[in-house]
């Protein structure tokens, strides 16, 4: 199920790539924009995977108030993260093979603050289609929103 949640991603990137239209953008890379999305699912990550980790950006898109990210967590400098040694395994929150590394994140802005509204740690499906999200962010997840209402 992981790999079609890869390929979902993989499709909706080449299609956003060759739609015309889309109003999103992708903060660069050293932007203040960018680091305060990746600071907003840092606390999360951290509380699930434990500290410190760095994420590797498979796509990052901001279109106004709204902001999806596909990330993947690892440690500094591109160490693995041992999952069974993660305080969310301690907890029982997780499973002994399942990769929690994988990061989906729907952000909003409140006032000068990124807030990581919706997110899921290693999910199959692409949770992010459903309708109700579907009307708040389709900004920037138009390739999984068309025609949901």
């Amino acid at each position: 199920m992981k790999l079609f949640s890869q390929l979902v991603l993989i499709i909706g990137l080449v299609l956003g790539a060759t739609s015309p239209g889309l109003a999103w953008e992708e903060p660069a890379r050293g932007t203040d924009t960018r680091k305060a999305l990746m600071d907003a699912i840092r606390p999360h990550a951290e509380w699930m995977l434990g500290a410190p980790v760095q994420f590797v950006v498979t796509s990052l898109r901001r279109d106004g108030v709204v902001a999806f990210a596909s990330l993947t967590a690892q440690r500094p400098g591109g160490g693995a993260i041992a999952l069974r040694d993660t305080p969310a395994f301690a907890r029982g929150e997780t499973f002994q093979d399942q990769d929690i590394t994988d990061i989906h994140v729907l952000y909003r802005k409140s006032g000068n603050t990124w807030v990581a509204v919706h997110y899921s740690f290693g999910a199959t499906d692409v949770w992010w289609s459903w309708g109700p999200i579907c009307r708040t962010y389709r900004p920037v997840t138009p390739e999984v929103c068309q025609g949901v209402n």
